[in-house]
Formats: structure tokens, sequence, C-alpha cells
């Protein structure tokens, strides 16, 4: 057994991908930081996603966002400012690569 299948304790990564159809999100500490194409490796630049709090999910068939972290079959909620972001539904939860963590744009 390694060190990391012994933990227990609270969740301690700061860094998480959300995997919708056709768009990665990469969200630091609740806050989306870059968003690309899943075919690309090419980072959008100007996604209203972007510097946006992940406040929630809607269920699918609804409209209504509710508090709490996402799971499968979810549509991401990022709210902050005028502007709040709604995605498709989630296909895939992952804790992003470090290389790709690295390669993260510059906040605008």
């Amino acid at each position: 057994m390694n060190k990391t299948d012994s933990y227990s304790g609270p969740e301690r990564r700061i860094h998480k991908l959300y995997v919708t159809r056709n768009t990665e999100y990469h969200v630091r500490k609740g806050v989306c930081v870059a968003v690309r194409p899943r075919r690309s490796e090419a980072w959008f630049t100007h996604h209203h996603a972007i510097r946006k709090h992940l406040d929630g999910v809607v269920q699918f068939g609804s409209l209504v966002p509710i508090p709490g972290p996402p799971a499968l079959g979810q549509r991401l909620y990022f709210v902050e400012g005028e502007e709040d972001v709604l995605t498709s539904s989630v296909v895939a939860i992952l804790r992003p690569p470090k290389k790709v963590v690295a390669q993260y744009p510059e906040s605008p």
C-alpha cells in the first residue's frame, strides 16, 4: 500500500478538471482558471467562465442552480458579476496532471 492509499483525511487537492462533451473546465480552489476545447491543446483566452466561481450545479432537465460539488451528468454553474455560465453535462471529473497545470495561461 502506498502513502496516498492510506490517507483518510479531507480532500487537499486544489485543482479539478471537469470535462463536458466538447470542453474542459480547469478549476483551482473553486474558481475557473482555464478552459480549452477537448479536441485541442490550445487554451481559450477569453472564455466567459474564466475567473468565475463554480457556484453550484444544475440537474439535467432543470434550470435552477443548486449548491454543491458537481457530479457526473450535472451541468456546471459559474457565477461572478453579471454574466453567469451554464455548461453542458459533465462527462468526467479528473485531477489534471501537473504538466497541464503548469501550462495554464495567465489570467487576462
